[in-house]
């Protein structure tokens, strides 16, 4: 898998918006590729899954890569067509910054500019203090300048999501020799992007595997939760992102990383020592990493008690939940791995 097409790829999906419940525009795209390797099935959860055929077919064991992104949601309209806006999963107004967004309507996408006010202000205006402390999405706000009508025809309504523009999701490479890639939503279509090339390459594994493209993952780990119920699988890996973060000593580059434990506790050693071993073996180094304030398909997987087994394999972000930066090796190096360890 050479970084060029690897970009184009992640540079292909991270365009098309899929905020938590409103994946239809990513979907379509997966299974249109996903077709050209077997039969995937959309599940009642919102889940893409592929199942491929392996040489023990009294086994199985999934990994999941999650498909939808952070965004904001519209609380209510207010007049000349401003809309307030709140969190789903886990985006900051500060992180996007004042610029174009897409506002998701029911029939038809609203162009809009998210707004924290004008700058030449006194105590008098209440965002006059925005620069002595962090934004608040109740201090932002969405400018569309239609009028009521226009909206409803739109769709546009509390519950509507808030993106960032497709003009501003534009992928860009950066490095010495275009190593690394930059972009929102990096989190999880980098991963999304692994899983289709590993259904490209995965050939006569040891046992069947189920590839999933997990949904609503953002905001609770819906689609995972709703699979891991049913499954029969005696394992299931979660391909995620991990922060890099100096609290973590993890940096950026091309190192694939296991996510020891997260803020639901440990993952599985064993599973995890699986997953080392292919690393080795494939002459990689794993690294290692207890993240706070984080939680994957994995975790959910396993607090539920579901299945029996789970680990989290994870490349390298910066700026995770904003503006992502990874390295393209670190997501082929996973893909590496998981290829290793499932053949």
């Amino acid at each position: 898998m050479s970084r060029d097409s690897l970009f184009q790829t992640l540079s292909e999906l991270v365009s098309l918006h899929s905020p938590s419940g409103v994946e239809e525009a990513v979907n379509d795209h997966l299974l249109e590729i996903l077709r050209g390797h077997g039969e995937p099935a959309t599940d009642a959860a919102g889940n893409i899954v592929l199942r491929i055929k392996g040489r023990d077919s009294s086994r199985m064991v999934a990994v999941l890569a999650h498909k939808d992104e952070i965004a904001a949601m519209v609380k209510r309209i207010d007049e000349h067509g401003r809309l307030m806006v709140q969190k789903s999963g886990g985006s900051f107004p500060w992180v996007w910054g004042e610029g174009p967004v897409d506002v998701l309507g029911d029939r038809s996408t609203v162009s809009g500019v998210l707004s924290f006010g004008s700058r030449h202000v006194s105590d008098e205006s209440p965002h006059k203090e925005q620069t002595e402390r962090a934004l608040r999405w109740r201090d932002a706000w969405v400018e569309t300048k239609l009028g009521d009508d226009e909206l409803a025809a739109a769709g546009v309504r509390p519950g509507s999501r808030v993106v960032p523009s497709a003009a501003r999701k534009t992928a860009v490479r950066i490095g010495a020799d275009g190593e690394y890639v930059g972009s929102y939503a990096i989190d999880d279509k980098g991963s999304v992007a692994g899983l289709l090339a590993l259904a490209e390459q995965l050939s006569e594994p040891r046992c069947d595997v189920e590839l999933v493209f997990s949904a609503r993952e953002e905001i609770g780990c819906h689609g995972a939760a709703w699979y891991a119920e049913r499954t029969e699988a005696e394992a299931l890996v979660a391909f995620e992102v991990t922060p890099v973060a100096a609290e973590y000593k993890i940096e950026a580059g091309p190192d694939p990383v296991l996510v020891a434990a997260d803020s639901y506790g440990p993952l599985h050693d064993g599973l995890g020592a699986e997953l080392t071993a292919a690393a080795e073996a494939a002459g990689m180094a794993m690294r290692y990493a207890v993240v706070s304030n984080f939680g994957s398909d994995a975790s959910q997987a396993l607090r539920s008690g579901n299945v029996a087994q789970t680990a989290c394999l994870a490349f390298a972000c910066e700026n995770t939940h904003g503006f992502e930066i990874a390295h393209l090796d670190g997501i082929a190096n996973c893909v590496t791995v998981l290829e290793r360890w499932l053949s």
